[in-house]
């Protein structure tokens, strides 16, 4: 029972880090106007309906505007004025192609957020919950295995039981399910090598070469596994090439 509560802990762990990590997850920025700090989330991923921007508490005498421009390109950044709705800063950027994308970043009394460099937002098809769901928690449990049959080998208890649930949880998560989230939020089926980069697909396939039966072996293949899957999800994926109007892998 404890290496089980263990196993949660670091999994549970291992995805909150994931999650707060990957280029989809809303990003924080505060902005500092007459002494106040506001924190707010700009979004990064989008589907195919234009993206609303909204900004809260700031009060409704500030300027605010968005600028943004199509990425990867050279276009020059439109400005629009923010718009004072429901007690909320409104703004919208607009719809682009699947895997289309958009560079942008907000002022508040001409002063840039976030000021390091502007954010990418994403624009994908609309995953259903009973597709999305399904693979959210084979992944999770074949993490949740992984750790658990990491537990069991460094303590030196019989773990091939779970070694085949592991692998039988990554295969349904990672090579059945994964590719039909892939297909129906970009069009493509696989991404990763040897056809394009996306680091999730990559990821999936180097975990999956690890495996070998053997105590050590494998310790350090599920080791591999779990340090491979704390990469944020969606890194260098799928893409839409404005010149040649596709979608590029």
């Amino acid at each position: 029972m404890k290496k089980w509560l263990l196993a949660i802990v670091i999994t549970l762990a291992l995805s909150v880090y994931q999650r707060m990590t990957g280029p989809t997850h809303p990003k924080r920025v505060t902005v500092e106007l007459n002494g106040e700090r506001y924190t707010q989330k700009l979004p990064r991923s989008g589907v195919q309906l234009d993206e609303i921007v909204t900004l809260k508490d700031l009060p409704e005498d500030a300027i605010v505007q968005l600028h943004y421009r199509r990425f990867p390109t050279k276009d020059a950044y439109t400005t629009m004025d923010f718009s004072w709705k429901d007690s909320t800063w409104q703004a919208v950027l607009p719809v682009q192609p699947v895997a289309g994308k958009l560079q942008y970043y907000i002022s508040v009394n001409g002063k840039k957020y976030p000021a390091e460099e502007p954010l990418l937002i994403r624009f994908r098809n609309d995953v259903p919950a009973s597709i999305l769901v399904p693979h959210i928690l084979f992944m999770f449990a074949s993490m949740l295995f992984a750790v658990y049959t990491f537990l069991l080998v460094v303590t030196h208890k019989p773990y091939m039981k779970w070694l085949w649930i592991t692998v039988g949880t990554l295969f349904i998560g990672g090579f059945v399910l994964g590719p039909l989230v892939q297909h129906v939020a970009f069009g493509p089926w696989w991404a990763g090598y040897p056809y394009g980069t996306d680091l999730t697909d990559n990821k999936t396939l180097l975990v999956t070469l690890k495996w070998k039966i053997n105590k050590w072996i494998v310790g350090l293949a599920v080791l591999f596994m779990i340090v491979i899957f704390s990469i944020p999800h969606s890194a260098y994926g799928s893409e839409y090439d404005y010149e040649k109007q596709e979608i590029k892998r």
